[in-house]
């Protein structure tokens, strides 16, 4: 983030937290020590039995500009104590933090810069997701932050609604105030949804910056997971269309129609695919309630919300609907994953239209005709065997509609991305050969291809590899893909390897909530040793 001139004390930055005693010192410090920009510091406590208000007196003694706030009842949600937030502040400038996440430093100079010399009621910046313990670092919506821009009204920039956010921006308080734009109260999940909405049909001007103004703390092995992460039950579902649904509607009846319609093609290519990549972990009662209440939420849809969105969630979405009952669950989950795989069976109606399956002629897939070959949901199948004598890799491409005959299979550079840093730490190149066919069949084609190499897994440092393909044709054109992890009995196991490098290797190819093909390693005895002591304490736990 480049250096700033200090600007006045211009900023409350409002710190809700609810028996976070762990975190909460850490959040306040992060906005203390933003600077002179910030006049106050509100930490408003929503009834902790943990000790956070004690923690929260004792820093606020040596440190004036912080201010606390505690409820007497606890509210169940986000919304209530940070509308205690918006009441309490005094500065021309709001802006909120959780207790369990940080303002990264320079972050508050950044958005009120842009927000002074743009003169807009809302600056926004670049968030992004932290995966603890790893570290590894995931943008959120970095196409919107790209680069700077004044948005002089929401609607010239739909992609906004894609930023349900209400963390990285800094919002000027009279706008919130005159406009009564607040927070869901009470225990309302998603309530970020409905706030951004009401944010959006205000028709504020924007002043988006590049600069990462928020770190968001994604603790996924926390002993009480946050209501985003605690997918389990159907109720979270429930919340997520009732938020969904309220944002549309704040939108529509404000007369923005283009952005109520791309928040329900948001719905389609994020929600909803992210919650069927983890249908099939769930048991059968879950898939059901899910599958009714998707069914009904999207009956209420109509022919344009579904054409704004991206294929895949096109697909899903057409699939649920036609259906009473949930099904090909495997499948879906393949179209689901980014990049989406349509794996087999490749049916096709009577008059030769390619559709989802022979009874679901109405499900069609077209598309699939016409789009580039870059863009299409190629399935590839993955084998990784695990050998002393010598790992191989084997990837088996499907053939798609005609289409990846047309574009003609060359060869594939395999990778594998370490998970927490994005190093690669292995490279390997393989041509593709076209598997055998019966001549006797009338008709036969090509309806697959292989390539296979060695892997020399001891290359790999230890933690989780991701496999990561980029398919060459020889028309010229490439798709950049992941490959679906094979299930065949004995594959998906550990193994121990011997080595000459660390004398021993654990790995252990899985597959992901998305059916894609990953490795965790372990190398030498300590490593080994280390792996199997966190995967008895993830069982207790």
């Amino acid at each position: 983030m480049r250096a700033r001139t200090p600007r006045p004390s211009q900023v409350s930055v409002v710190v809700i937290g609810y028996d976070d005693a762990a975190h909460v010192g850490d959040a306040v410090r992060s906005a203390l020590a933003q600077g002179p920009a910030v006049r106050e510091v509100i930490a408003v406590d929503d009834c902790s039995t943990d000790g956070s208000a004690h923690l929260l007196d004792r820093l606020a003694l040596d440190e004036p500009r912080l201010r606390v706030v505690r409820r007497e009842v606890n509210s169940g949600g986000c919304g209530s104590p940070r509308n205690d937030g918006i009441d309490a502040a005094t500065a021309p400038y709001v802006m909120f933090l959780d207790s369990d996440d940080v303002l990264p430093p320079g972050a508050v100079d950044a958005l009120l810069t842009a927000a002074t010399e743009r003169g807009t009621e809302v600056a926004a910046g670049l968030c992004v997701r932290r995966e603890l313990p790893s570290g590894r670092e995931v943008r959120w919506q970095p196409e919107l932050y790209a680069r700077a821009a004044l948005v002089t009204r929401p609607s010239r920039r739909v992609r906004l609604v894609h930023d349900t956010l209400c963390v990285n921006k800094l919002y000027r308080t009279d706008f919130l105030r005159e406009h009564g734009i607040r927070f869901p109260e009470g225990h309302f999940p998603y309530e970020d949804f409905v706030f951004t909405a009401r944010v959006l049909a205000a028709r504020p001007r924007f002043a988006l910056i590049p600069d990462t103004v928020y770190v968001w703390h994604v603790r996924r092995t926390a002993a009480r997971l946050s209501i985003s992460l605690d997918r389990s039950g159907v109720d979270n579902w429930r919340a997520r269309i009732t938020s969904h649904a309220s944002a549309y509607d704040i939108l529509l009846a404000a007369g923005e129609k283009r952005l109520a319609r791309a928040s329900r093609a948001r719905f389609l290519d994020h929600a909803l695919r992210m919650y069927v990549r983890e249908l099939d972990l769930r048991g059968a009662v879950y898939r059901r309630e899910w599958w009714t209440l998707t069914r009904a939420y999207l009956a209420t849809f109509d022919a344009a919300d579904f054409a704004l969105a991206p294929a895949p969630g096109r697909v899903i979405a057409q699939v649920v609907l036609a259906s009473e009952k949930p099904r090909d669950l495997t499948r879906v989950r393949e179209v689901a994953a980014r990049p989406a795989r349509l794996r087999p069976p490749y049916a096709r109606a009577k008059d030769g239209t390619p559709v989802w399956s022979a009874d679901l002629p109405h499900v069609t897939l077209e598309h699939l005709l016409h789009r580039p070959v870059r863009v299409l949901p190629v399935a590839v199948d993955a084998e990784l065997r695990p050998r002393a004598r010598g790992t191989r890799l084997r990837l088996r491409l499907h053939e798609l509609y005609g289409r990846m005959a047309d574009a003609a299979p060359a060869t594939v550079d395999a990778e594998f991305v370490h998970r927490g840093d994005g190093r690669t730490g292995l490279t390997l190149t393989a041509r593709f050969h076209p598997d055998d066919v019966d001549p006797g069949t009338i008709g036969s084609a090509v309806d697959s291809w292989t390539a296979e190499a060695p892997a020399d897994l001891a290359a790999l440092g230890s933690g989780t590899w991701d496999l990561r393909l980029c398919l060459r044709f020889h028309d010229g054109t490439t798709r950049e893909t992941t490959a679906h992890a094979s299930t065949e009995p004995g594959l998906l196991r550990r193994t121990v390897l011997p080595s000459a490098r660390h004398g021993v290797l654990l790995v252990q190819p899985y597959a992901t909530h998305a059916g894609s093909l990953a490795l965790r390693v372990a190398p030498g005895l300590r490593g080994t040793a280390a792996v199997l002591g966190h995967r008895l304490k993830r069982l207790l736990h």
